[in-house]
């Protein structure tokens, strides 16, 4: 007989054993402030979401190896803004009377249909921070992502996708559970290299780390293949032809609705019906084909994760956070997007910084994973 959740999560002593957050919850925390990033430039939001991604990925991540990886995202985001600066000081379009200044890089001329791009020249304080505040943004919507990928176990997602989405999901899956893979492998590959007597440098060294990451790697999905054909992934349902053909039908006139409808919400001039309504229409009939093609997949689950009151705290802060940055609740919209042109101190404006600080509650709304607890191998 399967004991219950509640009675499956009481240790000794009638204890409650800790775990992890539901990793759906994570991406959808993650993904509703990676939205609410994109809509500002302002450095000072940046740079709190930034200590916001730092406080929860600290507070609650666990100890499996695959957990210390966030710190790569980071030095990912550090190269993503270097090299966004390198190019725009590179690539100039030229500078005002204004502008403040800083220096002169050699010019090359370029040929009259190349007009409109200057290669060189002066580069101004204002055109350096400008840039640098574009690419600070993308690197704080990839370290979103690794936030989630740190936090979450992706494994674990494939199980709560509709038995539709089996293949889509299968290979979501296996591409995000990548950068953890080489995070494990990067760091068992430097621990062994400190074990060995020689001390390399340079192209050696580069060498003797890239072919081990690169087998590991290669061995791990092998391994994961042969797992997930142990547990009995692509076995065919009971679905005939015509239920295929019906969900296929079901779904591409699903999508084509939503389509429909995200454009009608997005054009103001588009006729009415295609807003909400076919938005609406359109995701009727996906869950309907979602059902409809989840008969063909026969498969069980062993020990569910639940979906209890800590989830909806966590992705219900990521997802408020994203709607408080897009409806502009009490505060004017171009704090979000402040100008360096004149050069002038971005302000903080505080419905948005109360909204990013409402995210970072995920951090103690999560409950804290177990101080021994390793990563799952499901």
């Amino acid at each position: 007989m399967e004991a219950s959740p509640a009675a499956a999560a009481a240790g000794a002593g009638g204890r409650r054993v800790a775990r992890t957050l539901h990793p759906v919850a994570w991406w959808v925390w993650a993904l509703a402030l990676a939205t609410a990033v994109s809509r500002t430039d302002n450095p000072l939001l940046l740079f709190l979401v930034l200590a916001v991604l730092g406080y929860v990925v600290t507070a609650r991540r666990t100890e499996a190896p695959w957990a210390r990886g966030f710190k790569y995202y980071l030095y990912l985001a550090l190269t993503v803004v270097t090299i966004r600066v390198a190019f725009r000081a590179v690539f100039a379009t030229g500078i005002t009377p204004h502008d403040h200044f800083l220096f002169s890089l050699p010019h090359i001329p370029t040929p009259a249909w190349y007009a409109g791009i200057r290669i060189g020249g002066p580069v101004s304080l204002e055109a350096l921070l400008s840039s640098a505040t574009d690419g600070l943004r993308l690197a704080c919507m990839m370290c979103c992502i690794g936030a989630a990928n740190t936090l979450a176990n992706p494994k674990r997602a494939l199980r709560v996708l509709p038995g539709a989405l089996y293949e889509l999901g299968v290979a979501v899956t296996v591409a995000i559970s990548v950068a953890p893979q080489l995070v494990q492998s990067v760091q068992r590959v430097s621990r062994a290299k400190k074990l060995r007597a020689g001390r390399t440098k340079g192209m050696k060294a580069l060498r003797g780390i890239v072919v081990p990451v690169v087998e590991d790697a290669l061995e791990r999905s092998l391994r994961l293949a042969a797992a997930m054909d142990s547990r009995g992934y692509g076995r065919a349902g009971t679905a005939t032809r015509r239920s295929r053909r019906v969900t296929g039908a079901l779904m591409l006139l699903g999508m084509g609705g939503m389509c429909a409808g995200a454009y009608g919400l997005l054009d103001a001039t588009a006729p009415a019906l295609l807003g909400l309504p076919a938005m609406s229409a359109g995701a009727v009939l996906c869950v309907a084909g979602l059902r409809l093609g989840g008969r063909r997949v026969t498969r069980t689950t062993y020990r569910p994760d639940p979906w209890n009151l800590p989830e909806w705290a966590v992705a219900g802060s990521g997802v408020l956070s994203a709607l408080l940055l897009f409806s502009n609740p009490g505060y004017d919209p171009a704090q979000l997007n402040p100008t360096y042109y004149p050069l002038t101190w971005p302000g903080l404006p505080l419905v948005p910084t109360a909204a990013i600080l409402l995210a970072g509650t995920a951090g103690f709304l999560a409950p804290p994973p177990s101080p021994v607890q390793k990563a799952d191998p499901s």
